[in-house]
């Protein structure tokens, strides 16, 4: 059985493998030139696709940013359940403490592998920027798809390592600085580089971020656990 991309019928699968292009087209696009200063017709460019087919399959460019939005959430959601061994973000918490502390840094290592290493995640990051410069409805898909959840499921973890309240509001800017943390690495990509000497950030230097990060963590907790400030 067969689509149709404008007037040009395409077999399933070829028309799944253009819708692709177009949304990771776009991603790219928006997150670099901004929504209003991005055409169509450079999209289809960029995805080596009919200009027809951003209304076939989108109805039109807001469609196809909310799709760009819908690609990042299951992006990471993907990262972060491999990194919970969950298939959802809202599966409870693990009873003990030490188990919650090696999710925590299950999720810092799969974090930093996810924001250093996968090319993807500059463009991700990118378009994210701009949404939350100037709120649309693509940000509501990504607040409520991977922001909030992630973020929620994170204080939980936080909350069973360190005895502290799950959402005082200590532990939510406790793990908005520990997220950050590793965020800052992608954002500021160029100039961490160029400090620490490096030609590039790949497996070895991503290696020893995440011992830090995790070590850092971990003082945190060892720290609360022994009620200090």
């Amino acid at each position: 059985m067969s689509k149709t991309q404008g007037n040009i019928p395409q077999p399933a699968s070829a028309a799944e493998a253009t819708r692709t292009s177009l949304v990771l087209a776009a991603l790219r696009l928006f997150g670099h030139q901004g929504f209003a200063g991005t055409s169509t017709r450079e999209i289809a460019a960029a995805a080596n696709a009919n200009i027809g087919s951003i209304a076939y399959h989108f109805g039109g460019k807001e469609g196809l940013r909310l799709a760009a939005a819908d690609y990042i959430v299951d992006t990471i959601q993907g990262v972060a359940m491999q990194a919970f061994g969950s298939s959802t973000l809202s599966q409870p918490a693990p009873a003990s403490a030490a188990e919650a502390t090696a999710q925590i840094e299950a999720a810092v290592e799969r974090m930093v592998g996810f924001m250093v290493a996968r090319p993807e995640a500059g463009e991700i990051v990118q378009f994210m920027l701009r949404e939350l410069s100037t709120p649309t409805e693509a940000l509501d898909r990504i607040y409520a798809g991977v922001f909030e959840p992630l973020h929620r499921r994170l204080c939980q973890l936080w909350a069973t390592a360190t005895g502290e309240e799950a959402e005082s509001e200590r532990t939510r800017i406790t793990v908005f600085m520990m997220i950050g943390q590793v965020v800052y690495f992608r954002i500021a990509r160029p100039a961490v580089v160029r400090r620490m000497g490096w030609a590039d950030i790949g497996a070895a230097e991503a290696a020893k971020v995440v011992a830090i990060a995790k070590e850092n963590v971990a003082a945190v907790i060892a720290a609360r656990k022994a009620g200090k400030p």
